[in-house]
């Protein structure tokens, strides 16, 4: 049963996230986002922050 009830949960949980990524102004954060991570990936390797 409780395997069961975890499944349930989990796709509630995935429709919802499927449901907020179809929003066109979702979409653009994600691509901001997305572009944003490929630049700091080129840039220096690592993409971590200087050591505070």
């Amino acid at each position: 049963m409780p395997g069961m009830f975890r499944k349930l949960v989990a796709s509630g949980i995935a429709a919802k996230v499927l449901q907020e990524a179809r929003k066109p102004q979702n979409q653009e954060k994600a691509k901001q986002m997305f572009a944003q991570w490929q630049q700091k990936r080129s840039n220096g390797g690592k993409g971590r922050g200087p050591v505070r």
